[in-house]
């Protein structure tokens, strides 16, 4: 099976939501289907049901995250040799040569991609156009919109 590439820091957001569901959610929710055992008759009981699914969607996610982590290879980029190079998990920052602007991204896992935050996907065209490139490069991005050329000012293995 292939590995997914995740950060580390995307590897340890997904821990903590793990241990979140097997030590918090999970056992409120084991407690409210008891309590709702105790008003009686199950098939006219909604607060049975209702907690009833929302096991099912916690135990649905508990494995989907299990899955991911199993699945995960973790890179750790501040513990590599800093190239210049665009490799996953590094902190690039790009100026737009048409509008003269900068923009900082960190290329990260798809799960973990977040574009408000900076954090693009390595499955993204901007991302596929940088892998590989160094410090000076440009590079032009096929987007939607049309091309955009940038410039690679700065790569930061963070």
């Amino acid at each position: 099976m292939n590995k997914v590439p995740m950060t580390v820091h995307g590897a340890e957001k997904l821990r903590a939501e793990l241990k979140e569901l097997k030590s918090v959610t999970r056992p409120t929710i084991t407690k409210a289907i008891a309590d709702a055992r105790e008003h009686g008759d199950l098939k006219e009981n909604a607060e049975y049901h209702a907690a009833r699914e929302q096991q099912s969607f916690c135990e649905g996610r508990i494995k989907e995250i299990e899955g991911k982590l199993a699945d995960s290879q973790i890179i750790d980029v501040s513990k590599m040799e800093a190239t210049g190079r665009v490799i996953f998990g590094v902190t690039v920052k790009l100026y737009n040569l048409d509008t003269e602007q900068t923009v900082k991204y960190q290329i990260v896992g798809e799960d973990e991609a977040d574009v408000p935050a900076g954090k693009i996907s390595v499955a993204s065209p901007i991302a596929r156009a940088l892998m590989g490139k160094s410090e000076g490069d440009e590079i032009v991005v096929k987007a939607p919109a049309g091309e955009i050329e940038y410039e690679i000012e700065s790569v930061e293995y963070i």
